[in-house]
């Protein structure tokens, strides 16, 4: 049976597009507690099902698939502006294909704006009736207002005009680094990506036995399976290794792993990979907030996507992939890199950023690894010295050494050179991701 918290999830997901919710409505109609209602909404919030605004409330938007992500809501528009809305609030669920800064003539403005842009102008009254004509929202720099007229339009047209009090530079800005911003996040591989979904996922009843588990196991070849109740909600977990030598009347239930460590859907690959690693394990269950069995993610299914994601082309460039760009590896047989400091690698002081830095060292030895044929690797702890400024334009040359080498682990030591003066020193523990 679902929870309360599920209940009211669905709820919220069920419910028209641009339509407004709160914490009081949702408490009576589901028949809730505020409280609990109040922690859906949230849940709802993070899952991108709803948008809350400042003096507009909590409304149901669309949730963006991932392709579509580096499109923007009006409503999220709204929020990044700390704008207040003027009219329109019934299409603030809308997306925005484009923006158009208003620094033309009218007519030519209005060349460039299409149905769903959003207008980005001053206080040119004109210029706000005929751009929501053309199937445009507004946004108002500089802090003025919209005229009556134009208000009635907006709430006729449902498309909203938006003030805010910056200014147009700024307004563009700040909606540009949130569109590349998401296409950052487009990049970051979640689980929901490489789930194997629960309804082709090979599974066991609690009210089996192990008898049933070489059946599956026959049939399937899989070494391992989720234990799940009648109501799908995950039991444990079962392993070839927990019924070696049993009978085959052995109730599951005994002989499986309770309560194992599972992931979510918006987990991040790479997180679920680091807790496969520490915890030894090559199965992990993933399940809803409601501890029901979504599917299961594999070590192997893991390693290849993180393998596929570092080949693919990046849209939204990060400052690790910044400092890749300037890597380049020895080409004296030795095992050393090379990096230029750029502007952005650098502090507030103009010396390289002890972010920067360290992801240095990590590519380093990310390559040092696979030239060794190690597989991937999650940096478990590092120790880092850093002796002497570097200015910026500086070439730096990372020198890492293998310590130790274990299956699972290695130790690496890094000298870092500026020209010929030693300006940082540090060790590196890596858990290593083999197959």
């Amino acid at each position: 049976m679902a929870t309360k918290h599920e209940m009211i999830l669905r709820f919220i997901e069920g419910l028209p597009v641009g339509d407004k919710i709160s914490v009081r409505r949702i408490a009576r109609e589901m028949e809730v507690s505020e409280g609990t209602a109040y922690r859906a909404i949230k849940e709802a919030e993070n899952r991108k099902l709803v948008n809350t605004i400042e003096r507009v409330g909590t409304i149901r938007i669309e949730q963006k698939k991932k392709e579509n992500i580096e499109r923007l809501t009006f409503a999220e528009v709204v929020n990044i502006v700390d704008g207040q809305v003027l009219g329109g609030r019934n299409g603030l669920h809308k997306t925005l294909t484009k923006f158009v800064i208003g620094a033309m003539q009218m007519e030519d403005m209005l060349r460039y704006t299409d149905p769903g842009s959003l207008l980005i102008v001053g206080n040119r009254l004109k210029v706000h009736n005929n751009g929501l004509r053309a199937g445009a929202a507004v946004l108002i720099t500089g802090g003025f207002e919209a005229s009556e007229e134009v208000k009635r339009l907006a709430d006729e047209v449902e498309l909203p005009v938006i003030s805010t009090s910056y200014d147009t530079f700024t307004v563009a800005t700040m909606i540009n680094r949130a569109i590349y911003d998401q296409l950052i996040e487009k990049e970051i591989l979640l689980v929901e990506d490489i789930v194997v979904p629960v309804d082709v996922t090979a599974t066991l009843d609690v009210q089996d036995h192990v008898s049933d588990f070489h059946a599956s196991n026959r049939t399937t070849s899989h070494g391992a399976f989720p234990v799940t109740t009648k109501n799908g909600r995950l039991a444990g977990i079962v392993t070839a290794k927990d019924v070696i030598g049993m009978d085959g009347s052995v109730p599951i239930e005994r002989v499986m792993t309770p309560r194992p460590i599972s992931a979510n859907m918006k987990m991040s690959v790479a997180s679920a990979a680091h807790r496969m690693i520490w915890e030894g394990i090559d199965l992990m269950p993933v399940v809803s907030s409601g501890e029901i069995l979504r599917g299961v993610i594999s070590r192997q299914d893991v390693l290849k996507a993180i393998q596929v994601a570092q080949r693919q082309p990046h849209q939204g460039e990060t400052i690790e992939d910044l400092v890749r760009s300037q890597m380049e590896d020895s080409r004296d047989g030795e095992s050393s890199f090379t990096f230029t400091v750029t502007p952005r690698m650098t502090n507030s002081l103009g010396s390289l950023s002890h972010g920067a830095l360290t992801i240095m060292l990590s590519e380093s030895a990310d390559h040092l690894l696979k030239k060794r044929k190690r597989g991937e690797s999650v940096v478990e702890n590092m120790t880092v010295y850093f002796m002497k400024h570097v200015q910026l334009g500086s070439e730096i040359r990372v020198e890492p050494e293998l310590l130790d080498t274990s299956r699972h682990f290695v130790k690496m030591d890094f000298t870092v050179y500026s020209g010929e003066s030693i300006v940082g020193k540090a060790m590196m523990m890596f858990q290593v991701f083999e197959r």
